[in-house]
């Protein structure tokens, strides 16, 4: 039964939210000796947040940190909403609900930490991470098998093609 909700609830989507620490990252910190912040993206996440792209379903992040690194990832991938110093993650959800005409149930929001809850609690589909605070793998919809910055995007950008009936359509270019 829970397998078919999800995919009822990943059938409707339209818009991925992702946080940045402990979902496209590990969630660890690296500063260089000189102060600079260093951080890991999975090049597997990178593509299937292309492929659900390309698919037709948009994706943003909200994070709490300010940096041109992620500013950067975001271009890389072609993210177009990026909304950064945001620990109110709700509320930016909601305004960007709002501002791109996409209810709150047909978005998916994915986080690892307390400050997600409210998102994870306010989507359509919340998703935690498989290495996410126990809380927040309570109050989610869906828990990933992988771990932030190891995969768990992928396996929700897979997830989301699955459910709408897109995935093989997305991995048919590789196969010819």
């Amino acid at each position: 039964m829970q397998a078919v909700r999800i995919t009822e609830k990943a059938r409707a989507i339209r818009l991925l939210v992702l946080d940045v620490d402990g979902v496209l990252t590990d969630g660890r910190l690296y500063f260089s000796e000189d102060g600079q912040e260093l951080k890991t993206f999975d090049t597997q996440d990178g593509h299937g947040i292309k492929m659900l792209q390309n698919a037709g379903v948009q994706c943003a992040i909200i994070t709490g940190r300010n940096t041109q690194l992620v500013a950067r990832r975001a271009a890389n991938l072609g993210i177009k909403h990026l909304l950064q110093g945001r620990e109110d993650k709700a509320v930016a959800m909601k305004a960007l609900s709002v501002e791109l005409n996409i209810p709150l149930d047909e978005i998916a929001y994915v986080g690892d930490d307390w400050p997600d809850l409210p998102a994870i609690r306010t989507a359509g589909l919340g998703v935690a991470v498989a290495n996410a605070h126990r809380e927040c793998r309570r109050y989610a919809d869906f828990v990933t098998m992988a771990t932030g910055g190891r995969g768990a995007v992928r396996e929700v950008c897979d997830l989301l093609l699955e459910a709408q009936g897109l995935y093989d359509e997305a991995l048919a270019p590789y196969l010819d």
